[in-house]
């Protein structure tokens, strides 16, 4: 006769390393595992409608592949964890996974003209073979909407960078 036992989990490190930066604890393609052949990636977008250059990417041997990882699905849920971030230290904590786990180097900091507005908060996504255009303007886009629906987040970004110092 055999017995069945369940195993409890071994390492509470072990349930940290599994949960998602979106708030999900199920491991998806954003998870730290390395991608796998088997991890979904990223459909290849129209002919011509976009420059992400993401055959050029597939097939230089070495190359950092992240970014393929985020599939439309997992844009989506990027695009609203990144709607609904209720903090400054939650939006650098995103900063942080976005570049973890896609390599996406996102730099967010008040433009060099007068910000009195979302619009003069500059985000810059750097360059990336692989990054889909769209994905490149909705981010930015996509942050904003937060930062408008949280204003005190861009308080606190402007107080980083000193532009209240004197207030």
């Amino acid at each position: 006769m055999a017995t069945v036992t369940q195993s409890a989990p071994q390492d509470s490190l072990e349930m940290l390393a599994s949960s998602n930066p979106l708030g999900n604890t199920n491991l998806g393609p954003l998870s730290s595992e390395p991608m796998t052949p088997s991890s979904p990636i990223r459909q290849p977008c129209p002919p011509g409608a976009c420059t992400c250059e993401r055959e050029r990417l597939l097939d230089t041997p070495g190359a950092d592949q992240r970014i393929l990882r985020l599939t439309r699905q997992e844009e989506t849920r990027l695009l609203e964890r990144l709607e609904n971030i209720q903090s400054l230290t939650d939006l650098e904590h995103m900063q942080r996974r976005i570049y973890e786990q896609l390599g996406i180097r996102l730099e967010i900091a008040p433009s060099h003209n007068e910000v009195r507005s979302m619009r003069g908060i500059a985000i810059h996504i750097d360059a990336l073979p692989g990054l889909c255009r769209k994905t490149r303007q909705s981010i930015p886009t996509a942050i904003r909407r937060g930062l408008e629906k949280h204003p005190e987040i861009a308080y606190r970004l402007l107080d980083a960078h000193d532009l209240f110092r004197d207030a």
